[in-house]
């Protein structure tokens, strides 16, 4: 049973993190999607219920036990992050070994993802079976970790503010960088680099930087293009840390803003801080994406805001709940999700600011509030 202890750094109490506890969480997930057995190879989940971090690996679980499949190039690095679970190295494909151990632990119905399993993958699977038990043995058991990981306990949620706040202090670097006339890739590069100094394994994402009518980009790449001299610029970004994500937006103006771009940036920010304050245990995602929705569409702006308010972040940098319009999945203390409303008013520019929220017992907590909101006119 692997037992990881650390220090929660706002409480100072001792938590333990127990990744059998979840795998068995997992079967009994299986369980209810009426499977008595699971096969997992998505590295995300592979690394929520093992530790594992390599790119190729399965995970067989069945009548309360598991065992992680991989290839030579992880023997070493698998048993060591793995411990003490049983780690396979196989000369055949890992899901094939993994498909193999479940049929002789007497499985007859094997779950899998199939959001993350290709068909071509899923073929070679059912065709390396005896051909008598092809039919109906794997089942499709969509997202039955992926629910588990939207509630965060507590280690992940430390994770979480430790890549947030390393994200804070990017937006901070990015201040003493852009300037007019320079090229929106050095900024986002200033940032990159030092993320990877800060300690972060990577980016969550691409970094997005905009200037000018670029930032009516919602997701416009970081170019060439050099900032202007008056002109709003966006910056979206987040790192990898831990093994967790970060997510963030700000938008700062370069030179003084028009009044006009006064009213549009306040009316986001203020739909912005409408949605967080909509968030709490309870509530559904429709409710917050409409909480800031209905800002923007009082301030004439909804039409310009073309994406969902948020969506979860953990492991991944899009995980569930998405917020968007209509959407009733209900909010669960634990849950890691971001808050993000737009305008992007083609030709002209674009707004978006985005923080990080984690769903408390009472509400929501800003796990990105160091980085200030405020118009920023440099």
């Amino acid at each position: 049973m692997l037992q990881v202890w650390a220090r929660h750094p706002a409480a100072g109490r001792i938590w333990r993190v127990n990744e059998a506890s979840r795998r068995k969480r997992g079967l009994a997930a299986a369980a209810a999607a009426g499977v008595d057995g699971l096969l997992l190879t998505h590295g995300p989940d592979l690394r929520y219920l093992t530790g594992f971090t390599g790119s190729n690996g399965a995970l067989a679980m069945a009548g309360g036990r598991a065992v992680l499949f991989t290839d030579g190039r992880y023997t070493t690095q698998a048993r060591a992050e793995a411990a003490p679970l049983r780690v396979v190295i196989s000369k055949k494909p890992a899901p094939v070994a993994a498909a193999e151990w479940l049929l002789s632990r007497g499985v007859r119905a094997c779950g899998f993802d199939a959001a993350q399993t290709t068909v071509a993958a899923l073929e070679r699977m059912r065709r390396e079976l005896p051909a008598s038990q092809r039919r109906g043995f794997f089942k499709a058991a969509d997202g039955a970790i992926a629910r588990l990981r939207e509630v965060k306990d507590n280690d992940e949620i430390a994770r979480m503010r430790r890549a947030a706040n390393t994200g804070c202090s990017l937006f901070a670097i990015a201040l003493g960088v852009a300037r007019a006339g320079v090229p929106e890739a050095e900024v986002a590069a200033q940032m990159e680099l030092a993320a990877r100094r800060a300690g972060a394994e990577n980016m969550s994402f691409e970094t997005i930087v905009t200037g000018g009518e670029r930032t009516a980009l919602p997701h416009g790449r970081a170019s060439m293009a050099k900032l202007p001299k008056r002109g709003f610029c966006t910056m979206d970004f987040g790192v990898l840390l831990d093994g967790y994500c970060s997510d963030m937006t700000r938008t700062i103006h370069l030179g003084r803003a028009t009044p006009r771009e006064r009213d549009v940036y306040h009316s986001v920010l203020d739909a912005q801080v409408a949605a967080i304050a909509a968030v709490k245990p309870g509530a559904t995602a429709g409710e917050v994406d409409e909480a800031a929705r209905g800002v923007l569409r009082k301030a004439g702006l909804h039409k310009f805001f073309t994406h969902s308010t948020g969506h979860g972040v953990g492991l991944e940098i899009h995980e569930g709940p998405r917020l968007a319009a209509k959407q009733t999945q209900v909010l669960e203390p634990g849950m890691v999700i971001t808050i993000e409303p737009g305008a992007y008013l083609p030709g002209e520019f674009g707004i978006r600011i985005e923080d990080m929220v984690l769903v408390t017992e009472t509400g929501g907590d800003v796990l990105t509030a160091e980085s200030s909101k405020d118009l920023l006119e440099l």
